[in-house]
């Protein structure tokens, strides 16, 4: 058995590579197990019961890569520079999701103004333009109508967009630890008992403008700072071990498939979003790290925003199909037209967000 000296040497041996490492190609690995749940949901004509129910968490795995991969970016650039550039900060993420987001929504706009016949859904979709369009359709779009909400997908890259502006300011405009980590918590604890609340009345857009916090963003955030430093990340030295990342997803799937407490399950995904970041030969190396799962999490946010437009023509071409044919033809034909985007759209804005610094993304917003 290991001595204290020892398992101190490894720990901070563990810590240096950890810090030393620029890329997490698993979270693309993540991202593909993320994105692949949302199209089936959307791809069933009713929720399902059970586990084939939950593809909803989906977007919650993208959120809490999101709060870990964020932070750290925000973290290190501090380290290596002595500062956080805010603004280059807000360019790269700018260049990164307003092209194709907007594309998407000038499309949806024009067939609205255009192809979609007199109807409540037509109304409540060009009322719901200007949210769209400024990222608040989360706080501001009524989902409480009797009819499919056109665009309403765009609730989680509202989310995410929200995420940019509050976080990286209170990072970077702050030094050490202390004060960001009582931030978040707070901000953690006060989405908790909103969402407790509930959402009727007078309050509701005060209650839905809180509740966007988004606790998966949270707990990654706060994965993010315990591993940045070194005592936090000693407590966070279980992660390490190889046979943490497997461990983890089983025990994400269980919790999943015996419905365990919402705050069980986010807790699983921030700590299996930890495991394959702190080392890059985790045990599900293998798995997360081939070919086509690193493409399809590289080209997610395509996906997301491309998805239900796929599924719609997969429904009319395979009319009368069950959920799974639809699903599959839907999967295919989102993922090629997210490869499309992502080459001829994005990638010459990437360019461009390069020259301001790392383009790594985050979540489906990213």
């Amino acid at each position: 058995m290991a001595n204290p000296a020892t398992r101190a040497q490894e720990g901070r041996g563990a810590f240096e590579a950890y810090r030393e490492r620029s890329r997490f190609p698993s979270l693309d690995g993540l991202r593909c197990l993320s994105i692949l749940p949302v199209v089936w949901h959307h791809s069933t004509p009713r929720p399902l019961e059970g586990v084939l129910g939950k593809g909803p968490l989906g977007v919650h795995l993208f959120f809490a890569i999101s709060g870990f991969l964020i932070t750290t970016l925000l973290l290190r650039e501090r380290e290596r520079y002595g500062r956080i550039a805010l603004g280059q900060f807000f360019a790269r993420r700018a260049l990164r999701i307003f092209p194709l987001y907007y594309a998407v929504l000038a499309i949806y706009a024009l067939r609205g103004f255009v192809w979609m016949p007199a109807s409540p859904l037509r109304d409540h979709f060009l009322a719901s333009l200007p949210f769209y369009a400024t990222y608040t359709g989360n706080w501001f779009v009524d989902y409480a109508v009797s009819h499919p909400v056109v665009f309403g997908f765009s609730w989680s890259l509202a989310t995410e967009a929200q995420f940019y502006a509050y976080w990286p300011p209170l990072v970077a405009l702050t030094r050490g630890w202390k004060l960001p980590v009582a931030a978040m918590l707070g901000l953690f604890a006060l989405d908790f008992v909103a969402e407790r609340a509930g959402s009727a009345g007078a309050h509701r857009s005060l209650i839905a403008i809180v509740t966007s916090l988004s606790a998966p963003i949270c707990l990654g955030s706060l994965l993010a700072l315990g591993l940045h430093h070194p005592a936090a990340f000693r407590v966070l030295s279980p992660l390490t071990a190889r046979v943490s990342a497997p461990l983890l997803l089983l025990a994400l799937g269980l919790a999943i498939a015996t419905d365990a407490p919402l705050l069980a399950i986010h807790l699983s995904m921030v700590l299996l979003v930890g495991a394959v970041a702190v080392r890059g030969d985790h045990g599900l190396a293998r798995l997360l790290d081939a070919r086509a799962p690193r493409f399809i999490g590289e080209v997610s946010y395509g996906i997301y925003l491309l998805h239900v437009s796929a599924i719609t023509a997969a429904k009319w071409l395979l009319s009368g199909a069950g959920a799974l044919p639809v699903f599959a033809l839907a999967a295919a034909g989102s993922i090629g037209l997210a490869a499309l985007s992502y080459r001829y759209l994005e990638t010459p804005f990437l360019r461009m967000a390069s020259r301001h610094g790392s383009t790594r993304s985050a979540t489906p917003a990213s």
